[in-house]
Parts: structure tokens; C-alpha cells; sequence
């Protein structure tokens, strides 16, 4: 990465829930950073903590929730101290966000045209006319064929991959700095999926757009992302550039990962699954988070947590196999390169 100073960056990020007197700390400590103009995948299985770190973001997350510590640095001023009224500025104009399920964003008792025109009238300050002619604009941006007819219906009235590209349109209309795409393929069939990330990426060189894309499909990563943070119970484990994530994972999460892909250059009888299931977020172990289900797990794992630490220049991994103080054997899993290519 280039000296350049990050568009944004997340620093200790603690995000929590409290259910029933019960602490659920859902983000815990995160940090990672997003250069100008480029991407960075956050990846890990359901629960990992992804959704709600976008969330965080945008300062989105509402009671029980609560961030309770860190700091967002847009453009190095940090969001989290700036009242609602600036926050509402900033999303929508500054940063937006593709949102997973688009017919539960949509309002369905309004056409797609209203609500387009909606960030134009409350950001840019155009008439009802002049937002309508943006809208349609827009429309045509994303590939929506006859959009002077689009505009006027309702969502019910589109396909899933329409609709998709209704919320790309609604998050582009204000030339975002930053766009967090939250699963944005997510229930769309190949195909669409395949339009949709490469819309996203013409869009975003167009634009010199960063993008935050959050996913579990390893395939969409490596397709898109110049950057990764595997995340696994609310931390992030491994952070690297994606070509080295792909041929050289350090942390045993990632290895597990990325082993478990379905592999087209040999037979396959049956997946290598990683053993065991996520912990529940009210009973985590005290060590590492992954330990219980770590094939390389000691003593130490179990019962000390180790720190997110820089191993080169930028990559960063949290495992206690690649620090000065670990205590057992210093064996690394293998993962082969031929996957990656």
C-alpha cells in the first residue's frame, strides 16, 4: 500500500449488544483501513461480526446495540463524534451502502423513481424535476434498460437483479467517496451475480470509488478485493493483500477456509470442512477465539488471547504461532498454491 493517508480507517472498533443483562460483543476491537480508490473484502462465516461492522460504520446500529469504543476515521475525522444531523450528511453523500436483501430496503408504496430522487432533493438540493431527470440518469448508469418507464414502478413490479441495481443506483446518486456493499449479490442467481460485481467495479474505476465489499464467497474476494480482513467471532484474524491471502494464508481460520473451496483440478469425493461450529457469542473461549476448533491449538491458545500483529509491512495476522512468545511447535499448515490460480 502507498504512503498515501487511508480514506477511512477503523481503530479498535467494539460494537455490543446487551440482551436480558447479557454483554454480546458482536465486534470486538476491530481495525483495518481502506485506501482511495480501492477495495477491501471483509470475509468470514455468518456471525463473524461483518454486517455489523458496516453498520458501525454508518452508525446505523440501534438499541440494544451500542458502540461503545474506537474510532472511524473518514478522511481523518472521526464519525463517531459528530452529531445525527452531520451523520445524516455524510451517508448517503460521503459513504453509502448497498444493503443485502433489496426488496426489504425498498419501500414497496413507492416507485423506484421516488426514491432515487429522494438523496438528489435532500443532498444536492434539486427540484422534484431535475431529480427525476438525475434518477433516470442513474438508471441508465446501471444498466437498467428503458429507465424513463423504470422510474415509475414499484418494486414488486422488478426482478431480483433489478432491484439490485436500484439500490446500486440509489447508492451511487451522490458520487459516494466510500460504497460498503453488504452481500450484494446475495440470492441472485450466477449470472446476475456476475453483472452485478462487475457493475460494481466499472462503477467504482469510473468514480475512483474505495469499496468495502462484505461477503463469505471466497470467489467474489478474489474477484474483486485488492485487500482482506477474515474476520471469526467478532475479531479480525488475518488482514493481507489478496494475493497473498490466496497463495500464502498464514492464520489456520483462513487455511480452513480457503481448503474447504470445492477444487476443480482434482477428484473430490467430499469437502474438507472445518471441524467443529462457531462458539456462542455469550459463551466465548477465553484464548483465541478459534482454539477449539484449530488443529494446531496448545496449551497457550486455550487460555491466553494473542494480539493482531504486523508480520511484514502490512500484513497482519492474530495467532500465537507467528509471534516471539508462543510455546508450541512451530508446524504451519499447508495449503496449496494450485488453489489460488
Amino acid at each position: 500500500m502507498s504512503g498515501e493517508k487511508p480514506l477511512l480507517e477503523v481503530r479498535n472498533l467494539c460494537t455490543s449488544f446487551y440482551i436480558e443483562g447479557t454483554e454480546v460483543k458482536a465486534v470486538d476491537g476491530v481495525t483495518f483501513s481502506v485506501p482511495k480508490g480501492k477495495t477491501i473484502g471483509i470475509v468470514g462465516e455468518s456471525g463473524s461480526g461483518k454486517s455489523i461492522t458496516s453498520l458501525s460504520i454508518m452508525r446505523l446500529i440501534q438499541k440494544p446495540g451500542k458502540i461503545k469504543n474506537g474510532e472511524i476515521l473518514f478522511k481523518g475525522e472521526d464519525i463517531l463524534e459528530k452529531s445525527e444531523k452531520e451523520m445524516r450528511r455524510i451517508r448517503g453523500n460521503n459513504i453509502s451502502m448497498i444493503f443485502q436483501e433489496p426488496m426489504t430496503s425498498l419501500n414497496p408504496v413507492y416507485t423506484v423513481g421516488q426514491q432515487i430522487c429522494e438523496s438528489f432533493q435532500i443532498h444536492q438540493k434539486l427540484n422534484k424535476k431535475q431529480a427525476m431527470i438525475k434518477s433516470v440518469e442513474m438508471l441508465k448508469l446501471v444498466g437498467i434498460p428503458s429507465p424513463e418507464k423504470r422510474v415509475h414502478q414499484y418494486p414488486y413490479e422488478l426482478s431480483g437483479g433489478m432491484r439490485q441495481r436500484i439500490m446500486i443506483a440509489m447508492a451511487l446518486a451522490c458520487n459516494p467517496e466510500l460504497l460498503i456493499a453488504d452481500e450484494p449479490t446475495t440470492a441472485l442467481d450466477v449470472t446476475i451475480q456476475a453483472q452485478i460485481l462487475e457493475l460494481i467495479k466499472e462503477l467504482q474505476q469510473k468514480l475512483n470509488m474505495s469499496v468495502i465489499m462484505i461477503t463469505h464467497d471466497l470467489g467474489i474476494v478474489a474477484e474483486t478485493c485488492d485487500y482482506v480482513a477474515v474476520m471469526y467471532c467478532g475479531k479480525v484474524v488475518e488482514y493481507a493483500d489478496v494475493k497473498t491471502l490466496f497463495k500464502k494464508p498464514k492464520h489456520p481460520y483462513t487455511i480452513g477456509l480457503l481448503n474447504s473451496l470445492p477444487r476443480h483440478d482434482i477428484d473430490q469425493e467430499e469437502l474438507q470442512a472445518i471441524k467443529g461450529a462457531v462458539p456462542s457469542p455469550t459463551e466465548m473461549p477465553k484464548g483465541c477465539r478459534f482454539a477449539p476448533r484449530c488443529p494446531q491449538a496448545v496449551d497457550q491458545c486455550f487460555s491466553q488471547l494473542p494480539q493482531l500483529q504486523k508480520i511484514d509491512h502490512f500484513n497482519q495476522i492474530r495467532c500465537w504461532i507467528y509471534t516471539d512468545e508462543w510455546e508450541g511447535e512451530r508446524e504451519v499448515m499447508i495449503y496449496d498454491e494450485k488453489r489460488a490460480t
